[in-house]
């Protein structure tokens, strides 16, 4: 693996496997929940620029607002909380923003947790994401939480082994842990939406039951122009309903 460096700041990482990233390179994090629940809805928002909101979107934004409220680090003993941290990989190729990370000071030895610049001694950090609604199982949560923190784990030269999901609604916590499959399906996902961004080509819409929960279903138009439907035949039903 080699790196090329600017003083102290990694501005690149190029490995065997082929990954060259610079930080002109770097797409937005966020965007690996659009690509594991919708190639096309990845590509409207990241190809096309093109953003809707419904009610979900709104809440969870407003939910990220109250969890980005302050930027100053909170100091309770041995626990460090900062807020609305961005964040990077050079090796996935992704900038974006952390909710939250939390600092927790061990004295398991040296080689434990990281250095935190100002703070004396090691710290291990866990990242949490907050998200609208009820505890649920969604696999793009786990994965946009997985690559926060392998950002996290390239920057400062640390191992995080978990972090969680907080849902709104609740106001609970899911556990995560960053095991070698989830790690590698992040990985693998962030490969994908570096070469969806690439082709600038938008895949074809495929109409599922989940389409109806997505803020871009009156953009889409999922039923009316999927594979095989006449658009004669669309705009026919259209009227006669």
């Amino acid at each position: 693996m080699s790196e090329a460096r600017i003083g102290n700041v990694r501005t690149g990482v190029a490995d065997g496997g082929g990954w060259v990233h610079t930080e002109s390179d770097l797409l937005p994090l966020s965007r690996l929940a659009d690509m594991e629940f919708c190639e096309r809805r990845a590509a409207l928002h990241l190809v096309e620029m093109i953003w809707e909101d419904n009610v979900f979107t709104a809440e969870g934004t407003l939910l990220h607002q109250h969890a980005h409220e302050s930027a100053v680090p909170e100091k309770r003993g041995d626990l460090i909380v900062a807020r609305s941290l961005w964040i990077r990989s050079f090796r996935l190729g992704l900038v974006g923003k952390a909710d939250v990370v939390e600092f927790h000071r061990t004295t398991e030895g040296d080689n434990a947790g990281a250095c935190v610049p100002g703070r004396p001694g090691r710290w291990r950090l866990y990242p949490v994401e907050y998200k609208r609604g009820y505890r649920k199982e969604q696999r793009s949560f786990q994965i946009q939480l997985c690559a926060q923190a392998m950002c996290l784990e390239e920057m400062l030269e640390t191992a995080i082994e978990g972090g969680a999901l907080f849902y709104g609604k609740t106001r609970r916590r899911a556990e995560v842990v960053f095991d070698e499959a989830l790690r590698s399906e992040t990985e693998a996902l962030a490969g994908r939406l570096h070469v969806l961004f690439q082709s600038g080509e938008t895949p074809p819409a495929a109409y599922e039951k989940k389409c109806e929960r997505c803020s871009l279903v009156d953009v889409c138009q999922p039923r009316a122009v999927r594979p095989g439907k006449s658009a004669r035949g669309y705009l026919r039903r259209m009227i006669e309903a």
